[in-house]
């Protein structure tokens, strides 16, 4: 196969009139599986949007893969119902469900060249020769793989056969895309670069696509919208910036992003303000919109970048002092353990600007004024001990 010899005129796939009729929707109602006892997907439901990325986030063992293998045909559902463009999928085999699929492994043949392992598909429909030609060597310029058309798996980077493993599933022109956490064997800076580009590419070619990890910035960062998943279940959708802003419990809050709990019992002032007073009797207000009865047991839930250190604190913001405890200097920015009198420290996240970083960080044991908008804050119902 000459593919290095074809000029790619145009890409496989463009975000034009063409793409957009080709983007199409994926429904769940009811979608269950269950492997003997074990309740692996429980009555889930969910609609993607024509073109829409959406990644499914969760811990090992919530069911996420398994609804993925479901859509692709890998997996039987029990019961429940997959439509594709409004078209029900249950019981199309795999091959006739014009799906693309990306694994973590990327399960490429070691034995063929990357032109070939990227023409399987096409070869596979009977597609004419030089037809192949012509749309190997296009999506090979889209990925950024030409000149690498003869080289085997064997001989490619980890970044290299990550785009080989996409181009082969968008060449056939998928209707919908499926990611099985594709980026988990990558260091971090190569993962974080794929990212980027999965991103740019899907948006690129407007393809719907659903993503699987467990890498909760792998799902803020590729995604329109964020499922978030636990026991077979899906706890919360929604675009990345709710989901982290605004999580629906204390799982989704500790599970995206880096979290401070305070525990603590809620008291009313003489205002008739809310606060939780914790520890040995620190007060702390409560964000304005909570409104929870005295006595009540309540954690408060805060992120680190939300907290200020030693600056001003205006109307309408939370002003605490403690201790600093321990110090944790991470380049870009350091964390301040702080001793408020709480079950367990404050951390802080501050940006190290150019007179500040390490050499100018505030002492272990220093006192410290911690501040924050009240509404910042969340508060949830800590579970039964």
């Amino acid at each position: 196969m000459n593919a290095d010899m074809v000029r790619a005129e145009e890409p496989v796939f463009s975000m034009n009139a063409r793409a957009a009729e080709r983007a199409v929707a994926v429904s769940l109602r009811a979608v269950s599986k269950s492997y003997g006892a074990f309740p692996a997907v429980a009555g889930v439901d969910l609609d993607i949007a024509p073109g829409e990325m959406v990644s499914l986030l969760g811990p090992s063992g919530c069911g996420k893969t398994t609804t993925l293998r479901m859509i692709a045909g890998l997996e039987e559902a029990d019961a429940g119902e997959i439509t594709i463009a409004g078209r029900r999928i249950n019981e199309t085999p795999p091959w006739r469900r014009n799906i693309g699929m990306v694994f973590q492994n990327y399960a490429l043949f070691p034995h063929k060249t990357v032109a070939e392992n990227i023409a399987y598909g096409l070869v596979m429909r009977k597609v004419k020769r030089e037809e192949i030609a012509r749309r190997v060597a296009a999506v090979m310029a889209q990925v950024h793989l030409s000149g690498l058309e003869h080289r085997r798996p064997a001989q490619l980077s980890g970044g290299q056969s990550q785009r080989v493993a996409i181009a082969r599933a968008i060449i056939t022109r998928p209707d919908v895309l499926l990611f099985d956490e594709p980026l988990a064997a990558l260091d971090r800076k190569l993962r974080e670069h794929m990212q980027v580009e999965i991103r740019q590419l899907q948006r690129e070619v407007g393809i719907t696509t659903i993503f699987v990890t467990h890498d909760q910035e792998e799902a803020l960062t590729l995604s329109d919208r964020v499922v978030v998943m636990e026991a077979g279940r899906i706890i919360q959708v929604g675009r990345p910036a709710e989901v982290y802003e605004r999580p629906v419990n204390r799982f989704v809050s500790d599970f995206i992003g880096v979290t401070n709990a305070v525990r603590g019992v809620v008291t009313t002032g003489p205002d008739g303000c809310k606060s939780l007073r914790i520890g040995a009797g620190t007060i702390v207000p409560l964000p304005l919109h909570a409104d929870p009865p005295a006595g009540q047991k309540l954690e408060m839930v805060l992120r680190p970048e939300k907290i200020v250190v030693n600056g001003a604190t205006p109307e309408g913001w939370v002003s605490i002092e403690g201790s600093v405890a321990h110090v944790v200097y991470m380049g870009a920015v350091t964390y301040y353990h702080v001793d408020i009198g709480a079950d367990a420290p404050l951390v802080a996240m501050i940006p190290n600007e150019q007179t500040f970083g390490a050499s100018g960080a505030i002492p272990i044991g220093a006192p410290i004024r911690l501040g924050w908008h009240r509404d910042s804050a969340m508060v949830f119902v800590p579970p039964d001990p």
